[in-house]
């Protein structure tokens, strides 16, 4: 019996050392693959802008999509962070280009936008291999906003098979900022950590780039619902939606983890972009590593 407890004694010391990280190894993230079609190639991107965006708001998020695809840009950059979308099986490389812009700055279906409408405004523009944004003002109202700060869906190309698809994302600032702009507002919940500075001096702008970034790779590695995806298919997890919160190293619960900080304004950002633009861009899924990767 002493030799038993001297042993276990020994054993307890011995797991007393270990760190609690060293106990709990934390177990893959696993998006599984549904066999369906990713988008790859030359994808172009038509811009709905519904309500009223300034021309620095417009061109902040212009800037960011072709931002995606140019290689001309100081590391850690947009279109580095883009890549990830390339280890997705039954992808491949994929170049974002911005095609056509419409302005409805006069509220043809009002301010307040049931479901429905969204699919309809994307279908302004068919096209295969197309992606359909829907931008929405901060003074409109959309329903399901702040429980959810943008969607992704398919549209139909005419009678046939063909669909297309699209995003919605709004501008939360006046709306809940604290849910669709954090890190760059106080969160709704949890830890209150102070805001961080926004890199474009635009927090609802700002916290647009974050979901647009989220939703455009969602888009592209589960399309149609059955490309990469964990859960059920219509509340999935999805390539960024699986790293919900994770922008840097380090991060957790209400940390979004280490930054770059511009030494002028002091705001947070990850990424550049094209003509001297600066993102911040949430960590995406890593076929290669099951893991949530980041870019600093």
């Amino acid at each position: 019996m002493a030799s038993i407890y001297h042993l276990a004694t020994i054993l307890l010391f011995c797991f007393a050392q270990l760190s609690f990280s060293e106990l709990v190894q934390e177990q893959p993230l696993v998006l599984k693959y549904h066999n369906g079609p990713l988008l790859k190639g030359k994808i172009t991107v038509n811009l709905i802008w519904y309500g009223k965006f300034s021309p620095t708001q417009r061109s902040i998020i212009v800037d960011f999509i072709n931002s995606l695809s140019s290689d001309k840009v100081t590391l850690p950059s947009t279109s580095s962070w883009w890549k990830t979308t390339e280890k997705y099986k039954g992808g491949g490389s994929s170049t974002l280009a911005v095609g056509k812009q419409f302005l409805f700055e006069n509220y043809p279906l009002g301010k307040i936008l049931k479901n429905p409408h969204l699919p309809a405004l994307a279908s302004k523009f068919n096209g295969v291999n197309t992606i359909n944004i829907i931008l929405t003002a901060k003074d409109v109202a959309v329903e399901g906003f702040c429980m959810r700060c943008g969607t992704h869906g398919a549209t139909r190309v005419g009678r046939g098979p063909v669909r297309g698809t699209y995003i919605w994302v709004g501008n939360s600032e006046t709306q809940c900022p604290g849910q669709c702009a954090w890190p760059f507002h106080q969160p709704i919940y949890g830890p209150q950590t102070p805001p961080l500075v926004a890199p474009n001096g635009d927090v609802g702008v700002d916290g647009m780039i974050i979901n647009l970034a989220t939703l455009l790779a969602n888009t592209v590695t589960n399309p149609f619902n059955n490309g990469y995806f964990q859960g059920p298919a219509n509340a999935p997890l999805e390539a960024v939606s699986a790293c919900t919160g994770i922008f840097g190293s380090g991060s957790y619960p209400g940390y979004p983890g280490n930054l770059l900080v511009e030494k002028n304004t002091g705001a947070s950002y990850n990424a550049h972009g094209i003509s001297g633009r600066k993102y911040l861009l949430p960590a995406m899924w890593d076929p290669q590593t099951s893991a949530c990767k980041t870019i600093v």
